[in-house]
Order: C-alpha cells, then structure tokens, then sequence
C-alpha cells in the first residue's frame, strides 16, 4: 500500500509539464502569503479582485505587439496601481472610488484592445480560466525573481508598512511617506495578481492571493507565523489541488482553489474562538 502511493506521488513528476506547475503553484504560494498576509488584515481583498481584471488591456496589449503576456499584465498591474494612487491623491475621493474608476476604464480599454486582435481570442482565453500544466521555464524565472524582489522589498519596509496599515496617524505624525508606502503595496498585489493569472486566471487569482492568507489568520495571532502558515498552506493545498486534477482529469486552476477553498473551512473548523489576529 505504501508503495502504491509513493507511486501515485512520484509518476506525475516524470512529466515535465507537472514539475514545472507544481513548482509554480509553490513559488506564487509564498508569494501569496507576503503579501496576502497585508491584503487581509488591511481588508483590501476588492483591490486584488479589481486587479486581476484591470491587468487585461496589458495582456492583448503585449499579444497585439507578439510581446510576452506576462510583461504586458506585470505593466498594466504598475500603470493601474500608480493610477489608483493618484486619483485618490489628486480627487480626494475614497480609495475604493478610484479603485472602481481606474478598474473600468482599464477593463474597457482591454475589452477595446481585443476587438482588434483578430483569432487571438482563443489564446488569450488561457488567462481567464488559467493553466498551471502550461507553466513555462521562462515562467518559473520570472515566478522567482518576483518572490525574490517582493521579499527583498517587504524585508526592507516591513516595519514602516506595518505602521502605515495599524496606525497611518503615528506614521504620518512621524513624518513617513504614507502615500508611497500604500502605492507600493498595490504594485506589489499587483505583481502578484499578474502570477496567479498564469495559474488560475483573472477569475481566481485573488482567490489564491487571499484564501490561504485568510486560513493562516483564523489560526495564529503573529504577522510573520501568519506569512510562514499561508506559504505552508498555500503550497499544500496547491499541490493536492494539482494531484487531484491529474487524477480526476479536472481543471487544475479552479480545483487548486477549491482545494484552498477546503483547508479554509477546516481552518474555520478549528480556529479557537478567542482567537484574535494581531500584528
């Protein structure tokens, strides 16, 4: 019996295609978890959700010019976030105003984008129901240098932003750059909402960018334990959602997230009631 499931776990890995998905679902897993750990406690799940739509004109943009998909979504995620920023500074609006105003007008530009490229609908399908099994090699160096830059990047603001998330009057009495500390934090959901669209699509990124966060919250009071349980989480459930597929001939993307979906509940199930995050 033990040797029938090391079977079951190691013959999907003679694939090449399953190796490079499975490393790809661990990379963004951790990825998810630095920033989706911000994502919760500041309770900006709607920014992630209005991302991974706003990032679409970059995707027909960059297939429009035969340039890399990705690059195209990584630059419309920037353009969108730095919009955000700016209309909120400049109207003096709610930040989820200009969310909703930067977010439509990116949808419709991408919407407009796509009426010009003719047959490429198919191809361009692939983001919106995402394929973690097309993962390229190309894709998992991107993947890493990311997680790398964004845990470079959060290491060394980690004390100013979690001032600026519990406490933005301390932060701006003490004279920090609020507004840049904010407009950081949405390029980097940003970057990490255009990697979960090669897994999962724009219609279940943010699911990855926030369950497994949300899972780790119900169960530990620590900021940083949050971060190390989401990544943990995440990667597990990311690889028996990916098994699940291969041996039910499911979708990998949407069962990746139901299988989150599964350890949230069980989470739920055993958070302790007084249980209150911190950071």
């Amino acid at each position: 019996m033990l040797h029938a499931a090391l079977h079951a776990v190691t013959d999907p890995l003679t694939f090449e295609f399953f190796t490079r998905a499975l490393i790809g679902v661990v990379l963004v897993s951790v990825l998810c978890a630095m920033v989706g750990a911000y994502v919760v406690l500041r309770g900006l799940s709607y920014i992630g959700d209005a991302m991974s739509h706003a990032v679409f004109p970059g995707i027909v943009g960059a297939y429009l010019l035969h340039a890399n998909l990705l690059i195209g979504a990584i630059l419309a995620s920037i353009l969108t976030s730095l919009g955000i920023g700016y209309v909120t500074q400049r109207s003096g609006l709610r930040q989820d105003s200009a969310i909703g105003i930067v977010f439509v007008g990116m949808f419709a530009l991408g919407v407009t984008l796509l009426s010009r490229a003719d047959g490429g609908s198919r191809d361009l399908a692939s983001f919106l129901v995402g394929n973690p099994l097309g993962v390229s090699g190309a894709d998992l160096t991107l993947a890493a240098v990311v997680t790398g830059v964004v845990a470079l990047v959060l290491l060394g603001v980690q004390k100013e932003l979690l001032l600026v998330s519990f406490d933005p009057t301390e932060a701006r009495a003490i004279g920090l750059p609020v507004r840049r500390l904010n407009n950081l934090l949405l390029i980097l959901i940003g970057l990490v909402v255009v990697l979960t669209i090669q897994l999962v699509g724009t219609t279940l990124s943010v699911s990855m960018l926030i369950t497994s966060s949300a899972s780790a919250r119900l169960l530990t009071t620590s900021l940083k334990r949050m971060m190390v349980l989401a990544a943990v989480l995440g990667s597990v459930g990311g690889a028996a959602g990916l098994y699940a597929s291969y041996y039910l001939d499911l979708a990998p993307g949407a069962t990746i997230v139901l299988t989150n979906t599964a350890v949230f509940l069980l989470s739920l199930m055993f958070r302790r009631r007084d249980q209150a995050p911190a950071p």
